[in-house]
């Protein structure tokens, strides 16, 4: 590989993650005009790899593309997040099957050490600060990504953590934060861990992703984050 086309790419790799990180936590809000000029100004890269890098992000869903508008930050839905939901459901618990199955003592580990900063992030968030929101779901992202991180499948964590992340985006965007009730299930599934009950941890963690669901339209949160961004 030629040095400049190296270059290239790695400049290309950081401005798909930070576009991916802001979507994922709320920087661009959904329905936003991607306009490439501004982009180009915001990001500090090329035309071309924006292009590329905007390619990508409408493949794993954050950007939808029309031919007449161009491209946009993609939308929020119920039926969406239910789709995301249901499907993450589908990878955790089987993720979880294989991970206490293969886990060893430095997964055991690696999972109470996640677990004990998600702790202490929710302590923040149930004495009502709000301003701890992105780091809270930071470390739940880490706590269950420990959790199944054994599983043996780079294919699996791969679809795993492109699913979690559109999953993600909806908990930050809808500040989706059940308290007390949410921090129980999450002491339970460490506990399911450590226990290696397998039977026991897919029945919470479908409780636990079903439950956020259920949380968006008994607090009716879809309505108040209807208002998108056309600027």
């Amino acid at each position: 590989m030629y040095p400049n086309q190296q270059a290239v790419e790695s400049a290309g790799e950081q401005v798909y993650g930070r576009l991916r990180g802001d979507i994922i936590f709320g920087r661009l809000p959904p329905g936003l005009r991607l306009r490439l000029e501004r982009l180009r100004e915001d990001y500090a890269v090329s035309v071309t790899t924006l292009r590329e890098v905007l390619g990508r992000l409408s493949a794993e869903g954050l950007i939808s593309f029309e031919m007449q508008k161009g491209f946009e930050v993609a939308r929020i839905s119920a039926a969406e997040l239910r789709d995301i939901a249901e499907m993450r459901s589908l990878l955790e618990c089987h993720a979880v099957s294989l991970s206490f199955a293969q886990g060893d003592l430095d997964w055991e580990a690696g999972v109470v050490a996640a677990h004990h900063k998600l702790t202490r992030m929710e302590a923040r968030m149930l004495a009502g600060d709000r301003g701890a929101t992105a780091a809270w779901k930071r470390y739940d992202r880490e706590f269950h990504v420990a959790l199944i991180s054994a599983c043996g499948s780079a294919e699996l964590l791969g679809v795993h953590e492109r699913i979690f992340d559109r999953f993600l985006r909806y908990q930050v965007l809808l500040v989706m934060f059940r308290g007390e009730v949410a921090a129980a299930e999450h002491d339970a599934l460490l506990k399911a861990a450590l226990a290696r009950d397998v039977a026991g941890a897919q029945q919470i963690l479908s409780r636990h992703i079903s439950a956020c669901i259920e949380y968006t339209v008994v607090n009716g949160l879809f309505a108040e984050a209807e208002g998108v961004c056309d600027e």
